[in-house]
C-alpha cells in the first residue's frame, strides 16, 4: 500500500498522466525530500516490478488509477516501501485465514509436508502451493511470483 501511495503521489500532485523518469525521481528525492536519489530510483524499479508503473524510453506511466489512491495529509513513505512483497507469506496468510488457523500452524504443516512427504527436498513456495491446493485456497494469481521465488532460492 505504501509503495502504491508513494508512486501515485508524483502523478497526483503534479497533475500528470506520465512523466520523465528524472522528474519522478526529482519529486521523490529533491522536491519532497522523502529519500535520496538512489532510493528514488529503487522505488521506480520496485514499482515497475510490482506492476504499478511502466517505464518506457525514460517515461514513467502509472498502471494504476492514481485518482483512486488516497494520499494522507503529511504522508511520507517509510522504509517498508523498499520491502519486496513475499508471495509465499501471502499464500500462507490466505491458507491460515481459510482454515481459521494461526500462520505459525500453517508454517509448521508446511515443514511437516516438506520433511515427511518429500524428505526435505521441497522449497517453501512449493509446500505452500501444495497446502493451498489441499485446502482449496486460491493461489493461481501468485504463481508467477512464487515460481520466480522458488527458482531463485538456493
Amino acid at each position: 500500500m505504501s509503495l502504491e501511495v508513494t508512486v501515485a503521489a508524483p502523478f497526483k500532485q503534479m497533475h500528470k498522466g506520465e512523466m520523465d523518469r528524472s522528474q519522478f525521481v526529482f519529486f521523490l528525492a529533491l522536491d519532497r525530500k522523502w529519500m535520496n536519489v538512489d532510493q528514488a530510483n529503487a522505488v521506480v524499479r520496485l514499482a515497475e516490478a510490482a506492476g504499478l508503473v511502466k517505464v518506457e524510453d525514460g517515461i514513467v506511466s502509472p498502471l494504476i488509477d492514481v485518482s483512486a489512491v488516497a494520499i494522507p495529509l503529511g504522508f511520507k513513505p517509510g522504509p517498508e516501501v523498499f520491502d519486496a512483497p513475499d508471495p509465499c507469506h501471502d499464500l500462507v496468510e490466505r491458507i491460515a485465514q481459510a482454515t481459521e488457523r494461526e500462520t505459525g500452524e500453517v508454517v509448521a504443516e508446511m515443514n511437516r509436508v516438506t520433511d515427511e512427504e518429500f524428505d526435505g527436498k521441497l522449497r517453501a513456495g512449493a509446500a505452500a502451493v501444495l497446502l493451498a491446493r489441499r485446502y482449496g485456497v486460491e493461489w493461481i494469481d501468485l504463481l508467477p511470483a512464487i515460481r520466480k521465488g522458488v527458482a531463485g532460492e538456493k
